[in-house]
């Protein structure tokens, strides 16, 4: 039932899908807005949403009538926004005053910037290839792997100082920008 090449694989799809690394200036940047960010809220979040996609996924869109395309289709145009956020320092996202570090947490960070429409779909394509058992395990892997990073971005904050987070802002605001064409194209074209 287990396999071990079989969760590294899925450990090594879900960890590049999710980009955790990647989006570390977009938590910095969130963190900054509302002060502090509740690494086991979203991680708890995040995982519940990955584990609950696994299990009904399909069926949970079938439920309102929207197919995967659909869903991958919206959440790359949260990642468009997210990205042009970045790149040209405007605030798409504003913050909300009466918003807490919770709801912060969850939106954005466990859903759609952790467990979003690309992390959800790739779910659901891993299922055709691998046993849910073993995507399971790939999914709590990398959900320690997010646990750690949202654990370090005061450390990674200071180590890299101002500079370097807008550097870093900026690149992976571009490469947001790109992931999100790339889910739109592909699931524009796919129906």
């Amino acid at each position: 039932m287990f396999d071990f090449k079989e969760i590294i694989s899925v450990t090594l799809i879900l960890f590049s899908v999710i980009d955790i690394l990647g989006s570390i200036p977009i938590i910095i940047n969130l963190r900054k807005k509302v002060g502090h960010i509740q690494s086991e809220k979203a991680t708890i979040t995040a995982g519940v949403l990955m584990v609950l996609f696994l299990v009904l996924g399909k069926s949970i869109l079938n439920l309102f009538g929207i197919s995967v395309e659909d869903f991958a289709i919206a959440g790359a145009l949260i990642i468009f926004a997210l990205g042009a956020e970045m790149i040209l320092g405007i605030e798409i996202f504003k913050p909300d005053p009466s918003a807490s570090a919770t709801s912060t947490s969850i939106v954005p960070i466990a859903f759609p910037l952790i467990a979003g429409a690309g992390t959800l779909t790739t779910i659901l394509t891993l299922k055709s290839e691998y046993t849910q058992a073993n995507i399971a395990i790939g999914i709590v892997l990398n959900l320690v792997i997010v646990y750690a990073v949202l654990k370090s971005t005061n450390w990674l904050e200071r180590k890299l100082g101002q500079t370097g987070l807008d550097v870093l802002r900026r690149i992976f605001g571009i490469i947001l920008l790109s992931i999100a064409i790339k889910i739109f194209k592909s699931n524009v074209f796919a129906g």
